[in-house]
């Protein structure tokens, strides 16, 4: 192939399988070979390349080694988005010995691509198209069909922080009573965000996940006005909290909000998502303070959790760019952390870790 020196391969034998997969697939959809370009890369093991087709379309194609990645997951959370009519790729051709599958191609610029946090109003619509694209992925939920979002996972995830953030990157050694204030901090929080009702969870749904339709593409917005967002990155789905997307959305791994926007979206989700009895639970239909409370306590079990990730992924897998956005992390857990009594002796041992000062007051604006 022409391209062949753009793309570097593990093994002489996955790249021949490549080769050969890919042959087969241009012969069926029509791909013209020597267009082959990466296209990109995120955290896991998958990377991406484009290849064009037909009349000016391009396609994608996912390489995710099997024995590493969940593609059973990916094809069907796929199906069932496909079926609670958001826009997500469609599975044309795969290899499921080899992880090679060739999706649909969404677009090319990602919702993070589009936005600025200096200027929320120019990016409101796109979130709230994004919010309409969380109550589909919502109300499509029904039991028994992704795996639970349960306590043994929730503690999984925030083992990572003491494991990969404290231990691992700041390198510091808990005593066994900072040991004992990090176990009793989870097991409150694992506790408050299992008693939320389950639905179906992305998992990361953020914005360099929601891909905005281009131009050119055969998805058209119903009004010119009405950004079409396309939805990535899903093969984690699970059934969980209620709260998990919502959080993830708006407390980004890599852009802060003001406050104010951040509240602003969350209560447009909140008013309908009530009303498509979504919220059904204690008083968090007719109380947004109720709702938020929680909103706030699942978004700093996914804080603990990514600063770990992130810690991880610089040190274990050889991604030092993405410690970059590990303070937004620790900002985002002492501001959750700061607002809750229960909450005092987790704020104590954080700033213990990074070794400052206790903070008296929370700043409104932008995190890093």
């Amino acid at each position: 192939m022409s391209s062949a020196p753009q793309i570097t391969w593990e093994s002489t034998a996955r790249q021949r399988a490549f080769e050969a997969w890919l042959a087969q697939a241009a012969g069926a959809h029509g791909l013209v070979s020597a267009t082959l370009r990466p296209a990109s890369a995120d955290a896991s093991h998958r990377r991406y390349f484009r290849v064009d087709g037909p009349q000016r379309t391009s396609f994608v194609i996912m390489d995710a080694p099997a024995a590493q990645q969940e593609n059973a997951a990916f094809v069907h959370v796929a199906g069932l988005m496909q079926d609670a009519g958001i826009r997500a790729p469609q599975v044309l051709h795969r290899d499921t010995e080899h992880g090679f599958l060739l999706l649909t191609d969404l677009g090319r610029r990602t919702l993070l691509d589009v936005i600025t946090p200096a200027q929320p109003d120019a990016s409101r619509t796109l979130y709230l198209a994004a919010v309409d694209i969380l109550l589909k992925w919502q109300l499509a939920s029904r039991p028994g069909v992704l795996p639970p979002y349960d306590q043994a996972l929730l503690q999984r995830e925030l083992v990572l922080f003491p494991q990969w953030y404290v231990q691992a990157h700041r390198q510091v050694t808990l005593s066994a009573a900072q040991t004992q204030v990090l176990q009793d901090s989870f097991a409150r929080i694992i506790a408050h965000n299992l008693a939320a009702p389950s639905v179906f969870v992305h998992r990361d749904f953020m914005p360099r996940n929601l891909i905005v339709a281009d131009a050119d593409t055969d998805v058209v917005a119903t009004a010119p006005e009405e950004p079409t967002l396309g939805l990535l990155d899903f093969q984690d789905a699970v059934c969980g909290p209620a709260t998990y997307d919502v959080a993830s959305l708006l407390r980004d791994a890599f852009i802060s909000w003001d406050e104010e926007f951040v509240l602003d979206i969350t209560i447009r989700y909140w008013e309908q998502a009530r009303k498509l009895g979504l919220l059904d639970f204690e008083d968090w239909a007719q109380d947004f303070s109720s709702f938020w409370r929680a909103v706030e306590w699942m978004g700093l079990q996914r804080h603990l959790k990514v600063a770990g990730i992130f810690a991880r992924l610089a040190l274990r897998d050889g991604k030092p760019r993405y410690l970059a956005d590990a303070p937004r992390f620790i900002a985002y857990i002492r501001h959750a952390a700061r607002r809750y009594r229960e909450l005092a002796p987790l704020l104590r041992l954080v700033d213990e870790i990074e070794g400052a000062e206790p903070a008296t007051a929370w700043s409104f604006g932008r995190m890093g």
